[in-house]
């Protein structure tokens, strides 16, 4: 029922530090709001630096959504403490404004509240811009705004060299890949557990439901809000942060190159739903960058997705082809509104275990048949994971068990892997598998369970706010641990330089960049 793990651990028990070295980031969304929890209309402040050359702190799809980035570090204590200290330096640069604190935003009235991202004029920041258009027009504003946490892993050459039995990083890319997508495809199969554990948005607003709460038989509340009892994180249900025009994509998970072979299909096909929307308005005024499936490859939603830090202007496709999978970014974690910043120590120490236990467990080759059983798997458990007696198919449904007890038998199974992990101090660590084992028995203690009461009772945006407010007072009564203000203010002040240096060195029209980016 659970792939096994133990001819991998077996060969990796002669090396206790194999793992030390895992390398991590953080990518953390969050929404400025007013005092009064509404949605902030100013633009991103200039005392926060260029969102599009700050390397920590920018905006995501709209002017009001900031997005955190820590450097790729292999020290979890220092990520969080980096993290903290973006957010104590952001609330100390806002002026009069919050941190929302939850992935379903605050109340929007009207998508037209929701501004787009601005990053200057030059081309490339114009080009994020009308990227983001494209993305309004396509599936609407308010789908963008939903915020999320990106969790970013890479292995150490060390663990691919015994594993695997490559030389380097260069000549074994091939052979890394292909690890990284076992990683993938049982991530595919089991990451169910991490919304079932972590999902915090089991209610959402009644804006964002539209035609589609007929589908899924939300219950109701005077204050606008919908809500399925036993749901774990609508964010990524289809009410949520999704994408129904690429459900049909055939995605490979087997291999890179029909991976990318895929994608790049996708990119290049015309969809007759944007065909319709048209490439300009009425006005000559462009709608989106093209009328593709995906205009470019970020368009492309998944749980979780292979990456490789880019050089220069090469796309993501180019970079993996070339140099391979050096990374994953998981994608399927809620924020944490029980944390300042979204994230904790357990949710990283689970998340390092799980994924290590992917890429080490045994992971036939998927088919689309096993895809579609999987994605199958993730709705209900996104829907309706905490309902007693809940069920979960194995192997397409060839068998039928209970959820409580396929996560149990995970655990059992992820625990065979602790002790290989030296920088986890082992009793601190029973004690957080002992309080994340008891979901399963006790689904009111997942982060949904815990959150649902509070959102119908207070209402998302007052309870979102009474948390913004009372971590605005934390944040700003803390010292910064791992950077200081003068470094802070050089960033900001080398953000705003090298965005004026790519303005004055544009050359090429808009048209031609544009022309040119796509040949």
């Amino acid at each position: 029922m659970i792939p096994n793990v133990s001819k991998n651990l077996f060969l990796l028990n002669s090396y206790p530090n194999i793992f030390n070295d895992i390398r991590r980031g953080i990518e953390r969304e969050t929404l400025r709001i007013t005092q009064k929890g509404r949605l902030a209309q100013s633009q991103h402040p200039n005392s926060l630096g260029k969102a599009l050359t700050h390397p920590w702190i920018t905006t995501d799809f709209a002017e009001s959504l900031l997005e955190f980035i820590t450097p790729v570090n292999n020290n979890i204590r220092y990520d969080l403490a980096f993290l903290r200290d973006l957010y104590r330096y952001t609330i100390r640069n806002l002026d009069n404004e919050l941190l929302w604190p939850l992935s379903i935003p605050c109340f929007i009235e009207h998508q037209d509240n929701i501004k787009l991202a601005k990053y200057g004029v030059s081309n490339i920041g114009r080009f994020k811009t009308l990227y983001r258009e494209g993305l309004k027009n396509r599936y609407g504003a308010f789908m963008q705004t939903i915020a999320g946490i990106h969790y970013n892993f890479s292995l150490p050459i060390k663990f691919w060299q015994i594993l695997i039995g490559i030389k380097d990083a260069e000549s074994g890319k091939e052979k890394i890949s292909a690890g990284y997508f076992r990683l993938i495809r049982n991530y595919y199969r089991f990451g169910w557990v991490i919304p079932y554990l972590f999902g915090a948005s089991p209610a959402i607003y009644s804006s964002f439901v539209k035609d589609r709460s007929r589908k899924l038989n939300f219950e109701k509340t005077s204050t606008g809000i919908y809500y399925l009892p036993y749901a774990t994180s609508l964010r990524m249900s289809a009410v949520g942060y999704n994408n129904k025009f690429q459900n049909h994509l055939k995605i490979n998970l087997n291999n890179l190159k029909n991976y990318i072979g895929l994608i790049q299909q996708a990119i290049k096909k015309p969809s007759p739903e944007f065909v319709k929307l048209g490439i300009y308005n009425k006005y000559g005024q462009y709608l989106q960058l093209n009328t593709n499936i995906l205009q470019i490859e970020n368009e492309f939603y998944a749980p979780i997705r292979p990456k490789r830090v880019l050089i220069g202007n090469e796309s993501s496709s180019y970079a993996l082809l070339k140099r391979g999978i050096e990374y994953i970014e998981v994608r399927s974690l809620d924020i944490n509104p029980f944390n300042a910043i979204g994230i904790d120590e357990i949710q990283i120490l689970f998340l390092d275990l799980f994924l290590i236990w992917c890429v080490l467990a045994d992971s036939p080759l998927m088919d689309e048949k096993e895809l579609n059983c999987c994605r199958y798997n993730w709705n209900k458990v996104i829907l309706e994971g905490r309902k007693p007696g809940q069920i979960i198919a194995i192997n397409c449904g060839k068998l039928i068990k209970p959820l409580k007890d396929v996560g149990r038998i995970l655990f059992d199974n992820l625990i065979k892997i602790v002790d290989m992990l030296e920088y986890i101090d082992k009793t601190r660590y029973e004690k957080i598998f002992s309080q994340l084992t008891i979901m399963f028995d006790n689904p009111d203690l997942t982060y949904s369970g815990k959150i649902l009461s509070p959102m119908i009772e207070k209402g998302i945006s007052y309870y979102g706010l009474q948390l913004s407010q009372y971590y605005y007072k934390q944040l700003n009564n803390e010292s910064y641990e791992v950077i200081n203000s003068t470094k802070f203010t050089n960033i900001c002040h080398n953000s705003i330089y090298k965005q004026l240096e790519i303005e004055q060195r544009d050359k090429m029209s808009f048209d031609n960049y544009l022309k040119f980016y796509f040949k």
